[in-house]
């Protein structure tokens, strides 16, 4: 992979996933001599015995104290001097003191997007590191060692300081890490890949340790996930709109134009494109048959492979007063289509929902942009300022704070239920034979009233969406003071970064819940139009007339118009080419039959929903889709 370089001001999210997965780094030298002006301003100040937190004072409430030329115990009487420099080891202890998180380790290409958002943010020259330290710090990231970063122990206030000692640790020669993918002693793995551990200097472990690379990567991760899922999320929805049979109307862009929420628009535009070319949306309501269970006196293809029986409803003259005009419109037959022109919220709210989810991940986008190439650590060092005094060019701040991603992350969190919540309710409805419009319940034929179908796949959808939401309560809204109250609002970022990135993990198993659903349905509304039309075309209109239940017929007249009526129907549909999805919507379909055999009768499903899950975690669907689109 080429390598990324950094600068400190032009780190994306897109090259940010790079890095994550693989990518190695390389560091600007116009930014490494910005980086050693700061160093060299630390040293000259600690020369001058300047009083500056962090280099020569304690840390958080122990800022009040001042450090001394040495140890005092090496005044207690008959003591040999320890040797020791206490700025070093203010630093030193630091890393190791700091360095208590619990829990699973992170996964790998979090840790390496860690380790890349703090070179880059030291890179801006405005925290004092040693260029040497980051250059180390770029070596181990090349190298392929990831640190051992447990997952919980952040508040996201003085930064992610926990999780980032557990970096920083492996950089001195201590704690864990994973290299080659084997866990071992941070300095065996440094030994392994031919590095050696670094001695820290004035304000380095500050530098290290103090900045929100960890709720960064964690949610830059989950965002860039999200991307993808919303956008399968919209492919899920264009299928289960072809296996509807459903109405195109509420996408339309001039209906959009008058509400333009920007991901709204987009979400519309995207229905639109994978829509594009279907026969199935918008088929007028009186060419799509209901399903009626197969029985040994109905038809099939001659290999008794039809897994259901298909009819109309004729509407007799008496129920017609008042509906001529629709009737001459439409022919008066009620097959699997509702005679209305509005489908259900969940299909035909799908732009205001996904668009509005959209719009959330774009606000989130927008404060991790501007967070990649910001200086997060505290105090800030300005060494080229004009000043009397060293306050004005070393200056406390709270820029370590992670409230802004907080609340971006919030903003998220309480949007993936949403867009979960909406596709369990399209599955929903697609096994459900009161809202399927005419398919049989839970997609399977079932004569011998022995089979589940896909009954309890929604099931799982609905478990999981009632987790999502569980989950979605703001970890930003409920701070908890550290340090003896110096710390006495925290914005526990980190937390809500590291729930939206495992819940964003969850969406996917419902969307692939959706897929594989849609599909079932999608063959059977297609196969069931295409059997009209085939049944139309091949048998006799006597044969074709005793799939239209007529009703009592009042005399000899009432039943020639009938006859007649349905004679037109026939014609009609033995005339229509055959029925078909989406262009894109075809290629998604192929993407999951290509893995995904269509269920006749019931079988284990374990491993097909595993599969659908997978289907969606690699992009299978996704990338079909997104082919078609583009070829």
């Amino acid at each position: 992979m080429r390598p990324v370089r950094l600068d400190g001001v032009s780190l994306t999210q897109r090259t940010l996933v790079e890095v994550a997965h693989g990518a190695p780094v390389e560091l600007d030298a116009t930014a490494l001599k910005a980086v050693a002006r700061a160093a060299e301003f630390l040293a000259e100040q600690v020369a001058r015995e300047e009083p500056i937190y962090g280099v020569s004072t304690g840390f958080g409430s122990n800022a009040d104290k001042l450090l001394g030329a040495r140890p005092l115990r090496d005044d207690v009487a008959g003591a040999a001097p320890s040797g020791r420099s206490l700025h070093r080891e203010l630093q030193d202890n630091l890393i190791v003191t700091h360095a208590v998180c619990v829990g699973e380790p992170f996964a790998p290409e979090v840790v390496r997007a860690m380790l890349c958002i703090r070179i880059n943010t030291l890179l801006r020259g405005h925290s004092g590191i040693r260029v040497e330290t980051l250059q180390s710090m770029a070596a181990m990231l090349n190298a392929g060692i990831v640190p051992i970063v447990p997952q919980l122990g952040s508040v996201g206030a003085s930064g992610d300081l926990a999780p980032l000692s557990h970096l920083a640790i492996v950089l001195l020669g201590g704690g864990e890490a994973f290299v080659d993918g084997e866990r071992v002693p941070g300095a065996e793995a440094l030994r392994r890949k031919g590095l050696h551990p670094v001695s820290l200097s004035y304000k380095e472990g500050l530098a290290l340790n103090n900045g929100t690379a960890q709720m960064l990567a964690t949610g830059a991760l989950a965002l860039q996930r999200l991307g993808e899922l919303i956008d399968t999320a919209d492919i899920a929805a264009a299928m289960t709109i072809d296996a509807f049979a459903g109405r195109l109307g509420a996408f339309a862009e001039e209906v959009h134009a008058l509400r333009p929420h920007p991901g709204q628009v987009q979400a519309a535009a995207q229905l639109r494109a994978l829509l594009a070319g279907s026969t199935l949306a918008d088929i007028p309501y009186h060419l799509v048959p209901k399903f009626r269970t197969w029985s040994p006196g109905a038809w099939d293809d001659g290999a008794g492979e039809v897994p259901f029986d298909i009819g109309w409803d004729w509407v007799p003259f008496t129920q017609r007063h008042g509906r001529e005009k629709f009737y001459n419109r439409f022919r008066p037959f009620r097959g699997g289509k509702k005679h209305q022109p509005q489908d259900s919220y969940s299909l035909r709210c799908i732009p205001q929902v996904h668009g509005a989810v959209r719009d959330a991940l774009e606000q989130a986008r927008r404060v991790f942009d501007v967070e990649l190439n910001s200086v997060t650590d505290n105090p800030l060092v300005f060494p080229d300022a004009q000043a009397e005094h060293v306050e004005e060019q070393v200056i406390s701040a709270g820029h370590f704070h992670g409230m802004p991603l907080a609340l971006a992350m919030s903003y998220v969190k309480a949007a993936i239920p949403v867009l979960a919540s909406i596709s369990e309710r399209r599955l929903n409805k697609l096994v459900d034979p009161a809202t399927s419009d005419g398919l049989p319940p839970f997609l399977i034929g079932n004569e011998d009233g022995t089979e589940s179908g896909l009954m309890i796949v929604q099931y799982t959808a609905a478990a999981i969406v009632n987790d999502l939401a569980s989950r979605a309560m703001p970890a930003s809204v409920y701070s908890i003071p550290t340090s003896a109250n110096a710390e006495d609002h925290v914005s526990m970022g980190a937390n809500e970064a590291r729930h939206v990135l495992a819940m964003v993990s969850d969406l996917g198993k419902v969307l692939g819940l959706e897929l594989m659903t849609a599909a079932q349905a999608l063959d059977l509304r297609r196969d069931m139009i295409n059997a009209a039309r085939a049944l139309a075309d091949n048998v006799d209109a006597d044969a074709f007339a005793a799939k239209v239940h007529g009703g009592p017929m009042r005399d000899d007249n009432e039943r020639a118009r009938f006859l007649a009526e349905v004679d037109g129907l026939r014609a009609e549909l033995a005339a229509a080419d055959a029925f078909h999805p989406g262009l894109a919507v075809q290629a998604a379909h192929a993407a999951i039959r290509a893995h995904i055999d269509p269920m006749r009768r019931d079988r284990a499903l374990d491993g097909d929903v595993a599969m659908a899950v997978r289907l969606v975690s690699e992009n299978i669907v996704l990338d079909a889709a997104h082919a078609a689109l583009v070829g």
